[in-house]
């Protein structure tokens, strides 16, 4: 094993790690829906956002793994932030600088890993998005980019910390965020050649709530259809309140038959949560989706506005069948 060497610009690279305020924080969904999707794509055990202090390689989010942390000297995280471009080993056994590891021959049996420095706004490498497995591994030119782009969303929710992205009442991805993200995920789906929908949700009957039982039961209301959606769609789905009584779910990897799924799942889960607070009424909701297609939709907006359309056509069906 051979320990990494520190960094040249070592002082003004943990300068910039400090800056971030995210040493030793707790999990956030930010982080944690990218090693999640990276787990899911690249089909690998192990993915990691990673930062490296003076001492340690600390997780800021883990997926496969049970510790937060290993020391430095022995980290391959230290190893990938002395350069810029993507880092890989594929084999640690091949490795000088890595065959002795205890992070080889013990947990978690690293055989392959790759790590893609992260940057502070700045510029600074301040740890990796990484992933590993107990088997050889290669990645090909496509998998680089994917990885890549990947990379590029940790740093997008760098520069998330600096704006208000988090809706306040439902603690979920407000409007501004869900631009931000989509953004990079809707690109990921684009160059994979995967699908993605964007599913629009409106509450029906939600002014009646406000108007007769006041605007404290509207906001438990729209708290208690947030963490229903949480609990209906994956992990690695982006659930938005856009404002109001509407909301939004990005699903990658994912065509408007699948998504029909979920949405069943959260009509059940809503049906046997009816009688939970007492005077409010049954939360019901309206649904539209609409598949991302590159040509038709150049922004999140125009992606927005065809779900829109496609959730309206929803309600004036059912107002018509109703009449």
């Amino acid at each position: 094993m051979i320990k990494p060497p520190v960094p040249p610009d070592e002082a003004d690279r943990l300068r910039s790690l400090r800056g971030l305020r995210v040493l030793d924080t707790p999990p956030e969904e930010r982080y944690d829906r990218v090693t999640r999707l990276a787990r899911r794509l690249f089909e690998v055990p192990i993915a990691l956002v990673s930062f490296v202090d003076e001492r340690r390689q600390w997780f800021k989010s883990r997926q496969g793994l049970d510790v937060a942390e290993t020391p430095r000297e022995i980290s391959f995280c230290a190893h990938a932030i002395l350069q810029d471009g993507i880092f890989v080993v594929p084999d640690s056994y091949a490795d000088e600088r890595f065959r002795g590891s205890p992070l080889v021959t013990a947990y978690p049996n690293i055989r392959f890993y790759a790590g893609r420095p992260v940057h502070a706004p700045d510029g600074a490498r301040v740890g990796t998005l990484c992933l590993m497995d107990h088997e050889v591994r290669e990645l090909d030119p496509e998998d680089l980019h994917l990885f890549d782009d990947l990379g590029a969303l940790v740093e997008e929710e760098f520069r998330n910390l600096e704006l208000i992205t988090t809706d306040e009442l439902t603690g979920i991805t407000n409007r501004r965020g869900l631009r931000s993200i989509a953004v990079h995920t809707l690109a990921l789906c684009r160059r994979v050649g995967r699908p993605a929908t964007l599913v629009l949700l409106d509450l029906d009957g939600f002014k009646q709530v406000n108007d007769t039982l006041g605007h404290a039961a509207g906001d438990e209301l729209l708290k208690d259809f947030s963490r229903h959606l949480l609990d209906a769609f994956r992990d690695s789905d982006v659930v938005a309140r856009l404002g109001g009584d509407e909301f939004c779910v990005l699903l990658s990897g994912t065509d408007e038959e699948t998504a029909a799924r979920p949405l069943d799942h959260l009509r059940e889960r809503l049906a046997a949560a009816r009688a939970a607070p007492a005077g409010v009424p049954p939360i019901r909701f309206s649904a539209g989706a609409a598949r991302y297609d590159p040509a038709r939709h150049p922004t999140v907006d125009e992606l927005l506005a065809d779900a829109d359309r496609a959730m309206y056509e929803v309600k004036r069906a059912r107002s018509a069948a109703r009449s």
